[in-house]
């Protein structure tokens, strides 16, 4: 009895996963079978697989019914992860009617996923008959765009639906040809209107706005939408974050949280969007935004702020070329410490914010030991070639590069022109121009060119790195010579 017991409770436990699974046997004859379908391609020991397996299960259970997901072991599967073009982990993609629809680039959260995939299924831009569709549309919590068109199958509705679909992945689309909606909202024959969210409404800006172009075309119709879609300061989330980042962006953290406390979010957003309309009237340039300090509690840190105690937001801003400015003055509710924050930006006046360790009081080790503060005095050093290693002080592989690389930096001790570097990329702010995404990572700065840093690809080994600069340094390279090993003498018998 006792024994029954415990496998009813272990079958209990065990609950059956809504994620599909291909194999190599099977993928070309199932994938076919679904309208659209996201596959990971993964593998077991992976530890970004292992992150991301309890929210893709989550998301497969809530998308149920709507979209698909499936994944792929390629250590099992490899044939078909090859075909697919698969050289890291995971890999997602979009499988439309068995067609490799191209890469998924959403969030990686339950949430983040089952939002951009509810985007992606079904038609680009909903089909609306009545003024209750109409308003149940708009009352989302994100920007609308709605066509109106008199006849379905004319030119401009047929553009409309051509920008829809190419920026389906981003904002919600509708049109109709209901007589009634098209005379309700002042609609002769056709137009495109852009409606805000109703929660993010303000006195500082139109809640709708039209599109005002000479002809229905599809390429102006997406710039109309990008243009507008955020107004002056919108509400920055984990789905729209990397629509709005790429620009030099001000953000301002605090509590904002538009489902238990909308009036409280708007209190804090109107003042900063006082400030941002002043300075747009003037013709200056830049971006704006409100975030939840908690969603972006990392980004926070990064700028040095701390958001951690009290109801104020905190102020921060990066340029599209990655620089940042930290708001050091308290906020203020008449916005005029924001105000004095934005002139000094626009005036030049202002320090740019780099997180960095304290620059070494002893660097005169084989390997330079750079940190953000002293990035531009060694690394932009326009007259040396400078190979820096990027690495992380927890990273196992970088701890079996050390040794090599300080032998290296000894070889090259007496090179009047070459500089052996490495940056703990964990504790430094890393200029744009170097993607480091894993550790170790290592580029030549070549001299003359240090805009356009080169990544090392080659091997880790000391010969490895010789060899690469002695083909890659300005100037001919200078190493220490390995010791000749003397001939033994042969002796007579």
């Amino acid at each position: 009895m006792l024994r029954l017991l415990v496998l009813a409770f272990l079958a209990g436990s065990i609950q059956a996963s809504d994620v599909l699974e291909f194999t190599d046997d099977d993928f070309e004859s199932r994938i076919g079978n679904h309208d659209m379908v996201l596959v990971e391609f993964f593998a077991p020991w992976c530890g970004h697989c292992k992150r991301l397996a309890p929210e893709y299960e989550a998301a497969a259970t809530r998308l149920k019914g709507i979209v698909s997901l499936a994944k792929v072991d390629c250590t099992s599967s490899n044939t078909i992860c090859s075909k697919y073009g698969v050289s890291g982990y995971p890999t997602l993609k979009i499988f439309r009617d068995g067609e490799d629809a191209g890469g998924y680039d959403g969030p990686r959260t339950a949430d983040g996923i089952v939002s951009h995939l509810k985007k992606q299924a079904g038609p680009a831009s909903v089909a609306i008959q009545t003024q209750a569709d109409f308003d149940k549309l708009v009352a989302g919590k994100d920007a609308s765009v709605v066509g109106f068109f008199a006849d379905g199958g004319s030119a401009a509705q047929i553009e409309f639906l051509k920008a829809a679909s190419a920026l389906r992945e981003s904002y919600r689309f509708a049109h109709t040809n209901s007589e009634d909606l098209l005379q309700k909202h002042g609609i002769q024959e056709e137009g495109v209107v852009l409606f805000r969210p109703t929660l993010l409404n303000n006195k500082f800006e139109e809640s709708t706005v039209a599109f005002s172009g000479d002809a229905f075309i599809s390429s102006k119709i997406k710039k109309f939408i990008q243009d507008n879609i955020f107004g002056i300061c919108p509400y920055m989330t984990d789905d729209n974050k990397d629509q709005l980042k790429g620009k030099d962006l001000l953000v301002a953290y605090y509590d904002v949280d538009y489902e238990k406390n909308p009036k409280g979010s708007n209190y804090w957003r109107n003042r900063v969007m006082k400030v941002a309309k002043s300075f747009l009237d003037q013709g200056k340039s830049l971006n704006f935004a409100v975030a939840s300090k908690n969603v972006f509690s990392q980004e926070i840190s990064e700028m040095g702020l701390d958001a951690s105690t009290g109801e104020l937001p905190v102020i921060g801003l990066r340029t599209a070329k990655g620089d940042k400015y930290v708001m050091t003055e308290e906020f203020t509710r008449d916005g005029k410490a924001l105000e004095r924050f934005l002139q000094d930006y626009f005036d030049g006046n202002l320090k740019r914010y780099l997180k960095s360790e304290p620059i070494p009081e002893d660097n005169d080790g084989p390997v330079k030991v750079i940190v953000a503060e002293n990035f531009d005095a060694i690394v932009n050093d326009d007259s040396k070639d400078v190979l820096i290693e990027f690495y992380a002080p927890w990273c196992g592989h970088c701890k079996s590069l050390e040794p090599k690389y300080k032998e290296l930096g000894e070889k090259l001790a007496n090179d009047p022109n070459v500089i052996i570097a490495k940056m703990d990329a964990t504790a430094n702010d890393v200029p744009s121009q170097y993607d480091v995404k894993g550790f170790p990572t290592i580029f030549f700065a070549p001299a003359g060119q240090k805009q356009n840093p080169k990544k090392y690809e080659g091997g880790r080994e000391v010969s490895d790195f010789l060899s690469y600069l002695k083909k890659e340094a300005t100037n001919p390279l200078v190493a220490e010579e390995e010791p000749k090993k003397k001939k033994k003498k042969s002796t007579e018998l």
